[in-house]
């Protein structure tokens, strides 16, 4: 069984920064594609980052310049760092990733951490 733990979400200020956390817990034996969505109340789940297992990067153009995503492949972690926040990024995070195990590859995804920016 593999899971996939969020941290970091919490109440920021206009302008401010939040790093969310998600690691990968279980019997993997490696991760592909990992990412960030994400869904504000009364609307759709929404991509917001995403990036390989050889690091390349792509973002939703709402957050380019202001987010980073990263990954430590040794950790079965991947972060996003969310900087110049704005209070239309207002949602709950869930981290997604493709996890290959000894048995069997599937997508699996967090429970979310709610990011709430205001004043």
């Amino acid at each position: 069984q593999v899971l996939l733990v969020e941290s970091g979400g919490g109440l920021v200020q206009p302008g401010g920064s939040l790093r969310l956390s998600c690691a990968a817990l279980g019997s993997i034996f490696s991760i592909n594609d990992m990412g960030w969505y994400r869904q504000a109340p009364g609307k759709e789940r929404e991509l917001v980052a995403t990036i390989t297992s050889g690091y390349n990067t792509n973002y939703a153009d709402s957050v380019k310049g202001r987010f980073t995503i990263s990954r430590d492949n040794a950790k079965n972690t991947v972060y996003l760092q969310m900087d110049s926040l704005k209070p239309e990024d207002t949602a709950v995070y869930y981290c997604n990733a493709d996890v290959r195990t000894r048995f069997s590859r599937d997508m699996y995804w967090g429970k979310g951490t709610l990011v709430t920016v205001s004043s």
